[in-house]
């Protein structure tokens, strides 16, 4: 369960911030039958990171349909989605590390 939660930030480093998604896809992939605990974090950090994934495009696509003015508003904002993406994957592990399950916020819901 804990892999579930961590497997987003290494992956969002390993992509360059452009695939935190894929970490957990490949956990629930894999992992998801073996406790409902692990099928659970693991759609949860997938759906999250699905959530903020579309916020940072749609923030890229801001900034290139102003031709570049939209800096002004999307850097803040891409600092705010880095923040809540480790907070809630830190309080995700640490929960995990509890044995308890922690439900993301701001979850497009694609996998359960």
């Amino acid at each position: 369960m804990l892999l579930a939660h961590l497997s987003a930030p290494i992956s969002f480093l390993l992509s360059g911030a452009w695939l935190p998604f894929l970490g957990p896809l490949l956990v629930w992939v894999f992992y998801k039958d073996r406790s409902q605990a692990v099928r659970t974090a693991s759609a949860g950090a997938f759906n999250f990171n699905v959530s903020m994934t579309i916020a940072s495009w749609a923030l890229w696509l801001s900034v290139i349909l102003t031709l570049g003015i939209g800096f002004l508003w999307a850097l803040p904002l891409w600092l705010v989605l880095f923040v809540v993406q480790i907070w809630a994957h830190v309080k995700g592990a640490m929960m995990a590390s509890r044995g308890e399950v922690f439900e993301y916020p701001f979850q497009i819901r694609i996998l359960s």
